[in-house]
């Protein structure tokens, strides 16, 4: 995968949340930082499967920030 994943860990849902800030509302949990990068990977591929079936644009990896 190409676009950001953020991993974090939550207290309110004891689990560690994934999310693609690239592709709104996609994001994933999991007992484990692991499980929860597995289950985003699918979940974003399924963003973009969806997004292209309904002809949505679909964002570019923004990538590394870069500093002057």
């Amino acid at each position: 995968m190409k676009h950001t994943v953020s991993i974090y860990w939550s207290d309110e849902d004891a689990a560690f949340i994934a999310e693609v800030p690239e592709l709104p509302g996609c994001m994933a949990d999991g007992k484990t930082y692991r499980e929860a990068l597995k289950a985003v990977e699918r979940v974003a591929k399924e963003w973009v499967e969806t997004a292209e079936e309904l002809g949505r644009p679909i964002p570019k990896p923004k990538g590394r920030l870069r500093y002057a």
